[in-house]
């Protein structure tokens, strides 16, 4: 199974695409602060998660999602301010409904992964 048939990263570059949206509506003052930001951490959690995927163990799978987390976190700090600020002319609320889904898809998988690490230490995850 390669990592474009997982459902998480799918909402994964669904997050994205919107993420670069609401980066685009952003004033030109923030062409270099705050879009970029955004575009940066939306980038990051599909990525890592396919990287991820991509390695040759479990336990590298799980870290990986981990820092997706992390970067997801960001997105959602990034696109809070920007609403705060009134910035943005896109709605955050369902990038950040999204978001909030996607990070618990994101937990369940990783307490998946720990769960059977144990057991697949030894075997690729593939």
């Amino acid at each position: 199974m390669s990592y474009r048939d997982l459902d998480v990263w799918k909402r994964a570059m669904n997050l994205a695409t919107a993420a670069y949206r609401i980066a685009q509506s952003l004033p030109d003052t923030e062409r270099y602060g705050l879009a970029q930001q955004i575009r940066r951490s939306a980038v990051s959690v599909p990525s890592c998660i396919a990287e991820g995927r991509s390695r040759l163990f479990t336990r590298e799978f799980a870290r990986f999602l981990a820092i997706a987390m992390g970067s997801l976190a960001e997105l959602e700090t990034q696109c809070l301010l920007a609403g705060r600020l009134e910035l943005t002319r896109e709605p955050i609320d369902p990038v950040l409904r999204s978001a909030s889904e996607l990070g618990r898809m994101l937990q369940s998988l990783r307490k998946s992964l720990d769960r059977n690490s144990a057991l697949q230490e030894t075997r690729p995850n593939r």
